[in-house]
C-alpha cells in the first residue's frame, strides 16, 4: 500500500503589481530624466523591502497596504543589500555601492513599541560596495560585508539610540553571504567558507580546498 504524503498546496505565482505600480520608474534630476531600478530585496511577514538605483528605500507594509520611503542624505547612489528582522521593534538595514550602512528603527502603532522613526549609522569603516547584512535575533548585533573582504560588527543600543562598530575580520576576497546565529557567524566569499566564533575570535574554515 502506498504511503500517503503530505497535501499539496497549489500557489499562483504573479506579479505584485500594487508594488511595482508604487515605486517610480523614473526621477526628474534638473533637466535629466533618470531611470530607476531595482536592486536590492528582502521579505517577511510585515514588510517588503526594495532597494533602488537612486538611494531610495521603499519599504511596503503588508498589514496596512501602505508604501513607505526612506533615503540616506546628501549624494544619491545605488542600494546593494537590505536586510529586515522583526524583533521587538521592526528594523531594516540598508548598504550602499559606496559602503555606507544604516539601520532603520521603523515606528509601530502597536502600544509598547517603538514611536518615532530612528536611524543609525556604521560610519566609515567601508570604503567598497556592501554585499551582505546579518541581523541576530535580538536586533542588537548587524554584520556587514563588502566586496573588498571586510566584516564589520555593529552592536546597536536601541534604548540609548547608540551604533558602535569595529572591523573583525578582513579575507582576500569578496563577502558573498553572512549569517548568524548563537555566537557564530557563517561567512562565504568568492574563494571559500568558514565558521566565524564571535566570542574566541577565532576562525574554522569549512572544507580544506579553496572554491575554483
Amino acid at each position: 500500500m502506498a504511503s500517503v504524503g503530505s497535501p499539496v498546496i497549489f500557489k499562483e505565482f504573479c506579479p505584485l503589481y500594487y508594488l511595482l505600480n508604487a515605486i517610480p520608474t523614473k526621477i526628474q534630476k534638473g533637466f535629466r530624466s533618470i531611470v530607476v531600478y531595482l536592486t536590492a530585496l528582502d521579505t517577511n511577514g510585515d514588510y517588503i523591502a526594495v532597494g533602488s538605483s537612486i538611494g531610495m528605500l521603499y519599504l511596503y507594509c503588508r498589514h496596512l497596504n501602505q508604501m513607505k520611503k526612506y533615503n540616506f542624505e546628501g549624494r544619491c547612489e545605488s542600494i546593494t543589500f537590505v536586510k529586515l528582522l522583526s524583533c521587538f521593534d521592526d528594523l531594516v538595514a540598508v548598504g550602499t555601492a559606496s559602503g555606507r550602512v544604516a539601520v532603520f528603527q521603523l515606528v509601530s502603532s502597536l502600544p509598547g513599541r517603538n514611536k518615532q522613526l530612528r536611524r543609525f549609522d556604521v560610519a566609515g569603516i567601508h570604503k567598497s560596495s556592501i554585499t551582505a547584512l546579518a541581523w541576530s535575533p535580538n536586533g542588537m548585533k548587524l554584520f556587514s560585508g563588502d566586496d573588498k573582504g571586510k566584516i564589520v560588527y555593529s552592536a546597536l543600543d536601541l534604548d540609548q539610540g547608540t551604533c558602535n562598530s569595529s572591523l573583525v575580520l578582513e579575507e582576500p576576497s569578496s563577502i558573498v553571504q553572512l549569517d548568524y546565529n548563537q555566537k557564530v557567524l557563517l561567512v562565504s566569499t568568492l574563494q571559500r567558507t568558514l565558521l566565524f566564533y564571535t566570542e574566541e575570535k577565532s576562525v574554522n574554515q569549512v572544507g580544506t580546498q579553496p572554491r575554483k
